[in-house]
């Protein structure tokens, strides 16, 4: 059986770069993709320190992925062989309820790339080749004026960015209505961003994309913090004695004292969750795009009683965000300047998970290029 070069879960903290079946048509809506290029994610970072379980050794990583349409099903209709296309992070088939609601994360028939589980499952994207189930539903053109890197970063983070905005209400109609002067307009949102990773930093472009007129970003990374201060937040830093209070006092001072009218949080921990509710002032929406893995909320319902709060949580239903986000960066190709951090090949995957979860040489985020698909 031939075989494609892939970055494969071998258990905690252990990846490998090694032969997989080479991907194949197993159903008449599949298509098989080469990868020109492949992304590293934080989400990626959860398998890879055990924090979820029940993946299958030897899965094939990934679900960032930007390539070539090589093969299709008999019932492909809309894919040529040779379109460059971009997938969003799970497949979906267009049709059901949840995909007609414009939730395709959640689709009926709709698989995660990169979890296998119990031998069940679809592989990854962190290889030289992909198959792509419900293809015609799920694959998204590229158009010309768009280049892989940013058509990598809208298939996720780029989308959970925007997802997480307008789930806190920033740019709408009821971010306005929410207001406590009958002339504030959207436009006079203030938001905050708690965690400045790759999601973290996509939201506040976002929160700026969608009229807000401040936009707050804590994180406790030096490096971070000055990419989230290019992109036209304020950058504050929450650590040591007093950061957290020294946060939450910039932020009441400019708003009057009342606190974000919306607030992201892009950590998913206890301690983000917590800190996200203390920055929203009544009636804020805090809006959760961090994976959590603990068992309870670290707030009361009393506390969100007390405070009107709207608490949003949830997978971003990234593939009805792309043909907006690619037409933006058409628009915009300098959008995101100096969004990847380190380019390396794919044969490097294992290093570049050490380096990325160790966050070594300044790494935000990384792109894996297949030995195919170097120039």
């Amino acid at each position: 059986m031939a075989a494609v070069k892939a970055i494969t879960f071998q258990g905690v903290e252990r990846v490998a770069y090694a032969d997989v079946p080479e991907p194949r048509i197993e159903a008449p809506g599949d298509a098989v993709v080469r990868v020109r290029l492949a992304g590293l994610c934080g989400s990626d970072l959860h398998v890879f320190h055990g924090r979820e379980q029940g993946l299958d050794v030897g899965t094939v990583m990934g679900h960032e992925m930007v390539g070539e349409v090589v093969e299709v099903g008999s019932a492909v209709s809309t894919l040529a062989v040779g379109r460059r296309v971009v997938a969003p992070f799970s497949t979906c088939c267009g049709d059901c309820f949840y995909c007609r609601a414009g939730l395709q994360a959640r689709c009926e028939r709709g698989q995660l790339f990169g979890w296998v589980e119990g031998g069940v499952g679809l592989h990854g994207c962190q290889a030289e080749a992909c198959r792509v189930p419900l293809a015609d539903a799920t694959l998204v053109p590229v158009p010309d004026a768009v280049d892989d890197e940013s058509a990598l970063l809208a298939a996720d983070v780029l989308a959970t960015g925007f997802f997480a905005a307008e789930s806190a209400g920033v740019g709408t109609a009821a971010a306005a209505a929410a207001s406590d002067a009958a002339s504030d307009t959207a436009s006079n949102t203030v938001a905050v961003v708690v965690g400045c990773g790759p999601v973290g930093l996509c939201a506040a472009v976002a929160c700026r994309q969608l009229g807000a007129q401040r936009v707050f970003a804590l994180d406790p990374v030096a490096r971070r913090r000055e990419q989230a201060a290019a992109y036209g937040a304020t950058a504050l830093d929450p650590s040591g004695e007093d950061g957290e209070a020294a946060a939450l006092a910039l932020v009441r001072d400019a708003t009057g004292g009342r606190g974000a009218d919306a607030v992201i949080e892009a950590v998913g921990s206890p301690a983000a969750t917590r800190l996200a509710v203390d920055l929203a002032r009544p009636g804020a929406t805090v809006a959760a795009v961090g994976v959590h893995h603990e068992s309870g909320f670290a707030f009361t319902p009393v506390e969100a009683y007390d405070k009107n709060l709207t608490y949003r949580a949830g997978r971003c239903p990234a593939r009805r965000y792309l043909p907006r986000l690619l037409a933006l960066l058409a628009a915009e190709p300098d959008l995101l300047p100096g969004f990847v951090s380190h380019r390396m090949p794919l044969a490097a995957g294992a290093e570049a998970y050490e380096l990325f979860a160790s966050r070594r040489e300044s790494c935000t985020k990384v792109a894996l290029v297949p030995d195919s698909a170097a120039p």
